[in-house]
């Protein structure tokens, strides 16, 4: 328990709340704020041209003389993806586990943001002391090494967020869960848990790691020709499998994507993954040496998801490897909801070209996140007296809050969150009060959060029905058009065969011209919008379509 009386404890998810990925929480405890994970989200289908999505940290930064650490879970994209953004900001202590940590500097190193100083590598057995409250911490099984649950003491009792986790009885020791350390957590009084919900939709329990060990032995055993592995680049006990599953076979191995192969070197290099005979790791340009059924590949793609690679691999345009016809192609990455049709287009292409696809099919997927008996035992292990279902899509945090009911937790003691809900403890009781700034900050090239609903509604309807560029130079001293009515049109009709319609516009457009130049007083804003507003319908009444409107009006 904490030394001193703590008044007022807050709860406020600012990510990873009705959404996959983008985990970020904020514990309030007094003046103190404490900050755990800073993730990033892969965009949905409608952010067309975004590179990833992270939580809009406006409140934060206002309250960032109050902010005391920013505790990370794991080294997963949805935990520390969005930290070299943040940490800009908030130049905060950053704790984690030796991985976690090691994984953290590479990504801020990429952006170039300097961490001396603020970076602290911890162990499950630390301990943290705070002016009003201590912090621990206790291992989890999750498909990355050194995966943790923090635990905040209070006076009322201990804040837990269990991190991305499942229980697997045959985890390997790095893998690990501290079974009896939660248990001790939750027989000396749990005020409120936070609980990750990824797969509270799926009953039973979570599938063993060691069921797809076997999948990729028997996978790699069948093979006649090269396989191909694709993975996250952080999934590291997906690599390890790959790994001991080509050495058994004398398979030399090749890792392939440069985020794939940083995370490599490093867990290579920290003792998290194991090569039995590092002459067997080569580099891509040297698998030509060797025949098919001797090489095996390990690789992702860009910001370590591998789905778009390998699209690229099928239509014969990557880079450093293309699937050709006797490959064998093992999808073990599981994409989040937004890219599952585009993972059912990539299969129908890799198949095309020839390549024998295995993937993890929705009865024998293997997930590094609980299913429903493991939130139960969590649960059980805990024993909370709030509950807090986080890290997952609404339908999911409402089976979680479900599964929490069955348990034996009060419904009036469990808080589904919105993104920026406040749920306070105060005078004995937790309740949800106020909101907090919060949302989405999109991140498109090097561009932060410059992109907005605007900009997307345009890139939207250019999508749709493409755009109709209007060009009129005028004389205005001699009240007439120099030049034009110039029209160019780009994904909205075929200019070859709708001359017509081209023509009819540019009369239009020429009239609309001229009777603004009779005009004594001649106003640009009124021609333009006079210009959208006569060709939107006309354009729409011929071609029931709405492409945006761009006149351009220059002056000689």
């Amino acid at each position: 328990m904490a030394k001193t009386k703590n008044e007022v404890i807050k709860v406020i998810p600012l990510g990873g709340v009705g959404e996959i990925g983008k985990n970020m929480y904020v514990i309030e405890i007094d003046s103190e704020i404490f900050i755990i994970d800073a993730g990033l989200m892969f965009p949905e289908n409608e952010m067309l041209g975004i590179d990833i999505v992270i939580p809009d940290i406006t409140w934060l930064v206002e309250q960032k003389d109050r902010i005391k650490a920013i505790f990370l879970t794991h080294g997963h994209e949805d935990a520390i993806g969005a930290l070299p953004y943040i940490f800009r900001k908030l130049k905060v202590p950053v704790y984690g586990s030796k991985l976690t940590i090691a994984l953290a500097k590479e990504k801020m190193k990429e952006q170039n943001v300097k961490t001396e100083g603020y970076f602290h590598t911890i162990k499950s057995s630390s301990r943290l002391r705070f002016d009003g409250v201590n912090v621990t911490f206790f291992h989890t099984t999750h498909s990355i090494p050194d995966s943790l649950g923090v635990c905040i003491h209070t006076s009322e009792g201990k804040i837990v967020h269990t991190g991305d986790f499942k229980f697997d009885q045959a985890a390997t020791e790095l893998y690990r869960s501290e079974m009896g350390k939660m248990a001790n957590i939750g027989e000396s009084g749990v005020l409120c848990l936070l609980s990750d919900s990824t797969e509270a939709e799926r009953p039973g329990f979570a599938i063993s790691e060691s069921v797809t060990g076997r999948e990729i032995s028997d996978a790699f055993h069948a093979a006649k020709g090269r396989i191909i592995v694709a993975c996250f680049a952080s999934n590291f006990i997906r690599i390890q499998q790959a790994l001991d599953a080509a050495f058994e076979n004398n398979r030399k191995v090749a890792v392939v994507g440069k985020s794939i192969e940083k995370s490599f070197e490093i867990a290579l290099k920290l003792g998290y993954i194991t090569v039995k005979n590092p002459e067997n790791i080569i580099p891509i340009h040297d698998i030509e040496k060797f025949k098919d059924h001797e090489v095996a590949i390990i690789f992702t793609g860009v910001m370590g998801e591998p789905i778009e690679a390998l699209q690229k691999m099928a239509r014969q345009n990557h880079k450093k490897i293309n699937v050709k016809k006797g490959d064998t192609v093992l999808i073990t990455a599981t994409p989040s909801p937004a890219l599952e049709t585009s993972l059912f287009k990539t299969i129908d292409m890799l198949s095309r070209a020839g390549a024998t696809v295995g993937s993890s099919n929705r009865k024998g997927y293997v997930s590094g996140h609980g299913s429903q008996e493991d939130l139960k035992l969590m649960l059980n292990l805990m024993k909370p007296k709030y509950f807090i279902p986080i890290q997952g899509e609404y339908r999911m945090l409402y089976s979680h809050a479900k599964l929490a009911e069955e348990v034996g937790v009060p419904k009036d003691h469990i808080f589904i969150p919105g993104k920026g809900d406040v749920i306070e403890y105060k005078n004995g009781k937790m309740s949800a009060g106020k909101r907090v700034q919060s949302g989405n900050v999109l991140i498109d090239g090097s561009g932060v959060g410059d992109v907005g609903n605007i900009v997307l509604r345009d890139r939207k309807l250019l999508s749709q029905d493409g755009i109709f560029i209007v060009v009129v130079t005028i004389n205005k001293k001699n009240k007439r058009i120099a030049s034009g009515p110039e029209i160019i049109s780009r994904g909205f009709v075929y200019v070859r065969e709708s001359e017509k319609l081209l023509d009819e516009a540019s009369e239009i457009v020429r009239g609309i011209a001229e009777e603004a130049i009779a005009e004594n007083t001649f106003d640009w804003a009124s021609f333009k919008q006079d210009i959208r507003d006569r060709l939107n319908h006309f354009l729409y009444e011929q071609t029931k379509r709405r492409p945006m409107i761009l006149p351009i009006i220059m002056e000689v």
